[in-house]
């Protein structure tokens, strides 16, 4: 096994993630929604309405609640963000990486986007 997955496997054990039906039902119930693929996937593929898109190199610095460049949406460290990649790979990377910035309640999209548009739940074509 690679190094970089046995860190992602490694860091899975620390959080629950969530599959498509669970973050489409947190969604609903105000969890954040956080699209970190890049514009060209998002091009090809489209975008799930409502998520926010978030360039991973500035995921941390968007969701900061104590930063000076946080969304309006990072309105406490409390907030529950659910990360989404293309495949569910990068998503555990930056989901750990929200964590080490104490935000407890962040998590990823197993599958990622893929899982999201092949369990039928909303698609946008990107405008």
């Amino acid at each position: 096994m690679s190094g970089i997955d046995a860190l992602v496997d490694r860091l899975r054990t620390t959080y629950d993630r969530v599959d498509p039906a669970q973050a489409h039902t947190e969604f609903l119930a105000g969890a954040l929604l956080v699209d970190i693929r890049y514009q060209a996937l998002r091009e090809r593929d489209g975008l799930i309405p409502g998520a926010l898109v978030i360039e991973r190199n500035e995921l941390e610095w968007r969701l900061d609640p104590e930063g000076s460049h946080r969304l309006p949406q990072a309105t406490d460290r409390d907030v529950r963000v659910i990360v989404i990649c293309n495949e569910g790979y990068a998503s555990t990377l930056a989901a750990a990486s929200l964590h080490a910035l104490s935000l407890p309640n962040a998590t990823d999209l197993t599958g990622g986007f893929q899982a999201w548009r092949a369990a039928g739940l909303p698609v946008a074509s990107p405008s």
